[in-house]
């Protein structure tokens, strides 16, 4: 008797939208290289800092990506069938718990 493999591959669905979620959040959040972080070109395009102290000190953009990585993880979560929803829902939620890791230990060392 033959054997029939089946390829079962994934739908591009709602859940997807968490792998492109957690790329926007990365391309806002980091540096490459020697050129400007998208985050701080559209902080200052609406007028807030991008860092606490001029060009030092904490960066405000790590913060805001928040913005997208939460709901990304969110997404991901409650839609783990689509394509990239588990990419998304990992890297974010790693970025994520970076984030929070990094805030805490920047409360910690100004008490």
């Amino acid at each position: 008797m033959k054997t029939i493999a089946v390829r079962k591959t994934k739908d591009i669905g709602l859940g997807s939208l968490s792998f492109a979620l957690c790329l926007i959040g990365i391309l806002f959040t980091f540096r490459f290289g020697d050129e400007f972080c998208i985050g701080d070109t559209i902080l200052n395009n609406i007028g807030l800092s991008a860092w606490s102290n001029g060009d030092t000190g904490i960066h405000y953009t790590m913060i805001y990506s928040a913005i997208f990585f939460i709901p990304s993880f969110i997404i991901g979560h409650i839609h783990p069938d689509n394509s990239g929803a588990k990419a998304g829902r990992i890297i974010s939620g790693f970025l994520s718990v970076l984030i929070v890791s990094v805030l805490i230990s920047i409360i910690i060392d100004f008490v």
